[in-house]
């Protein structure tokens, strides 16, 4: 699959490009101007765009999107709405337009239903507006929610579902393993994951 990845020089989207590769599929990064992309694998075909500004024709050509993407915890409200939820929104948009097969979401714990009195409300409303729009989408999709990420690698044993403990941690090499195997697995269709690392 020829697969586009928003966030892939990111920590998470990083190695989410390593999995990818692994499952012998393509992958697209979809990166800025100003991103950095001198560590990422020769494999790896690069496509311009700002989750802010997509063009029209970002998806063109691919089997699956993969949002990984985050407006970071340093950056304030309007970017967040812009990058997590309005960058993502668009994203689906235009994924729907092009056929894309198969649209994967990282989202995170607690979008579900936001705590407008968490330190992080803000952030969680934005991943819940964006995750209620691809599902109301035609796509094929599935939205991974972990708990608080962490940059460790991980070693792919992981809770997932309702067991998950909401003081618990998600290795970002784990979180990106999930995210790869969501684009083949057919039972992920359609699903919403709660997830951490064991």
């Amino acid at each position: 699959m020829n697969v586009l990845i928003a966030g892939a020089t990111g920590h998470t989207g990083r190695r989410l490009l390593d999995e990818v590769l692994a499952r012998g599929h393509h992958p697209i990064a979809l990166v800025r101007e100003s991103s950095d992309t001198d560590d990422l694998p020769d494999a790896v075909e690069l496509r311009r765009g700002d989750l802010t500004d997509l063009p029209a024709d970002v998806c063109r050509g691919c089997d699956a999107v993969v949002f990984a993407a985050g407006s970071g915890s340093s950056t304030g409200p309007e970017m967040t709405d812009a990058v997590d939820r309005d960058g993502a929104i668009r994203l689906v948009d235009l994924a729907e337009s092009e056929g894309v097969d198969r649209f994967v979401m990282l989202s995170s714990f607690g979008a579900g239903d936001p705590d407008p009195d968490s330190s992080i409300g803000h952030y969680l409303q934005a991943k819940h507006d964006a995750d209620e729009h691809l599902q109301r989408s035609s796509l094929d999709y599935a939205i991974l929610r972990p708990v608080r990420l962490t940059d460790d690698d991980g070693n792919r044993e992981v809770i997932v579902g309702e067991a998950v403990n909401p003081d618990g941690t998600a290795a970002r090499g784990d979180v990106a393993a999930l995210l790869a195997h969501a684009l083949e697995e057919p039972d992920w269709v359609g699903a919403v994951l709660l997830m951490q690392s064991a």
